[in-house]
């Protein structure tokens, strides 16, 4: 794979972790956005703040600044006094909006060059994967916590249980048989 094509994937991976969590955000009642489970102080939106301000600070000016901007409050993003579902999905937004331009613009070359995060160097791909990852660990925290919040009337994000046999059967007659493949 070349660096062309890792920065294509790399970017389909954020895309899909973004995707799923406004999925299952979307489905949450405004009652609930802010409910916490368990002994988590943090509710879907404060999660998908903390997501944004994570972005905001981490790609704003990615090749040339630290990744930890003076201006992020971090622990402002896990409080919800004061928030509503409106200001935490626009903070949510303007992260991402700075993240996909950022990654969008970067080139194979770039890859080789190195940025730093709280002061450490860190190489381009590392620094990336790390964000990937917590983007990740993140998205999994609000796609559980929004399907447990919303019960019943959840609509799965990927194939909802009971179907597999169904969605495989389907992509048999799409793909061929691939059960004989390496």
């Amino acid at each position: 794979m070349d660096g062309r094509d890792w920065l294509d994937e790399t970017l389909a991976h954020y895309l899909e972790y973004r995707s799923l969590s406004e999925r299952a955000a979307a489905q949450v009642a405004d009652d609930d956005f802010f409910t916490p489970y368990g002994r988590s102080p943090h509710g879907v939106g404060v999660l998908l703040k903390h997501v944004g301000g994570n972005l905001r600070s981490r790609w704003r000016d990615f090749l040339t600044a630290d990744g930890e901007k003076a201006d992020r409050n971090r622990e402002e993003e896990f409080r919800a006094e004061g928030e509503t579902r409106e200001s935490c999905t626009a903070k949510w937004d303007e992260g991402w909006r700075i993240a996909l331009s950022e990654l969008r613009a970067l080139t194979p070359d770039d890859l080789e060059r190195t940025v730093t995060v709280r002061g450490e160097p860190l190489p381009v791909v590392r620094a990336i994967l790390r964000n990937l990852t917590h983007v990740a660990y993140h998205c999994g925290q609000i796609v559980q916590l929004a399907r447990h919040l919303t019960g019943d009337p959840w609509q799965s994000l990927s194939i909802p249980p009971g179907k597999s046999d169904e969605f495989n059967a389907k992509m048999r007659d799409e793909h061929g048989d691939w059960s004989d493949r390496r």
